[in-house]
């Protein structure tokens, strides 16, 4: 009952965690910040996971079926956002997927390793994932175009736009949320596998 209680929590936080994080497109200012941050906190969420359930069952497949999970979640959860008018296009592809399969890659290659998929399986993902993330940044509606047509009726306070700094921080947000992901992916993913033990 605990292992699937687990599952579900986090998986609903990973929910959460995407909801929060389709807010950033709608500020210019903020926007490679945000990324950067949510990249990282996806990847994090997502290798939690996916490595508790992976190393629990020990079959290769499990962290993409729990990557699934996440997506189906967030599709249903941010489904109460196309019923309030938002464009669906707007709201979410599934970038878990493909950083998912990274680590089932990583834990059958190496013949069900726990700390060949700790190391390699974390780098891979948490480097991934921002890769992914831009890809669906790529595909969704004009973020201008979206965020003067669905005005949002509050601003978070840590949202309130302040005079960009490109250049001075982030000059590629992929590369800066790969770099930090890849690090702490591997600690995230070593707790994930310590859990079951």
């Amino acid at each position: 009952c605990t292992h699937y209680l687990f599952i579900v929590v986090v998986a609903v936080n990973s929910t959460l965690l995407t909801i929060n994080a389709g807010d950033y497109i709608f500020y210019t200012d903020w926007a490679w910040t945000s990324f950067v941050i949510f990249s990282i906190s996806q990847s994090l969420m997502l290798v939690v996971g996916a490595c508790y359930y992976l190393t629990f069952t020990g079959v290769p497949g499990t962290a993409t079926y729990y990557a699934l999970i996440m997506t189906v979640y967030t599709w249903v959860a941010k489904g109460a956002w196309f019923a309030l008018g938002y464009p669906y296009d707007f709201i979410v592809t599934p970038v878990w997927l493909p950083s998912a399969m990274l680590l089932d890659l990583a834990y059958w290659a190496t013949k069900k390793n726990k700390h060949s998929l700790i190391l390699f399986g974390g780098v891979m993902c948490g480097m991934s994932l921002p890769l992914f993330n831009m890809v669906n940044l790529i595909t969704v509606a004009d973020p201008l175009e979206t965020a003067l047509k669905y005005p949002r009726p509050t601003l978070a306070p840590y949202m309130t736009p302040i005079e960009p700094a490109v250049g001075k921080f982030y000059n590629s947000p992929v590369a800066l949320g790969a770099g930090a992901g890849a690090v702490l992916s591997v600690t995230m993913a070593a707790l994930g596998c310590k859990l079951n033990t």
